[in-house]
């Protein structure tokens, strides 16, 4: 369970964005939608601990209010020790790095070895239909295959929790229905709590909460 006392975000002093407490079980995904530049990214941000000055409350943008994910409370960790995973509409791969490569590169210390990484990553690959992929460079696929790359990679860092950023954006619309079913498939089979972020009702899952003037 995701769960957070009520939070605000501020840009220096000035209310950007109110939500009441949240909760979100495992295999769930909560929506937020609500107008652009309202504080949502930054709002994920802070959950997954990555916003500048997040431990000491010192930066331009900050978030108040607990957050606990299962037992754990999160505010004092860093975003290392959180176990949040976080998928942009960007795909964020290396471009340097073979598609197996980017998912080994994403994996937990805990699997040790190169061996026991590669067939790792070869048996995602496979789940999703890329296992002829796994020695290609990245910009040798295409949106869709980057996208499912990206979402094996943040899977395959054991996360706790997911966050998604506008995942499904820049996708054309018969590969943005698919690709959102593997990602909720994929969420409820982890059974992980997750929250996304999104302008299209489309994308919702199940539950949204919209962020209406009162709250951004």
């Amino acid at each position: 369970m995701l769960s957070t006392t009520p939070l605000r975000l501020y840009l220096d002093e000035n209310l950007l964005l109110s939500l009441p407490a949240l909760q979100v079980a495992p295999g769930e995904v909560l929506t937020l939608m609500g107008p652009s530049g309202c504080g949502k990214s930054s709002l994920l941000a802070g959950l997954a601990g990555v916003l500048p000055g997040t431990l000491t409350g010192s930066g331009p943008i900050r978030l108040e209010g607990k957050v606990r994910l299962g037992e754990r409370p999160l505010n004092t960790l860093p975003a290392q020790a959180r176990r949040i995973g976080m998928l942009f509409q960007d795909d964020l791969l290396f471009d340097h790095l073979t598609v197996a490569e980017n998912l080994m590169f994403g994996m937990p210390a805990t699997i040790k070895g190169k061996h026991a990484r590669r067939e790792k990553a070869l048996t995602a690959l496979a789940q999703v239909a890329l296992a002829d992929q796994a020695d290609k460079l990245p910009q040798r696929l295409s949106g869709g295959q980057r996208a499912r790359v990206s979402l094996l990679r943040a899977l395959l860092a054991e996360p706790d929790a997911l966050l998604l950023d506008e995942p499904f954006s820049r996708l054309d619309k018969p590969l943005r229905a698919a690709f959102r079913q593997l990602v909720f498939a994929q969420i409820k089979a982890l059974a992980i709590p997750a929250i996304l972020v999104t302008h299209d009702e489309e994308d919702a899952p199940s539950t949204i909460l919209h962020l209406t003037e009162n709250r951004c």
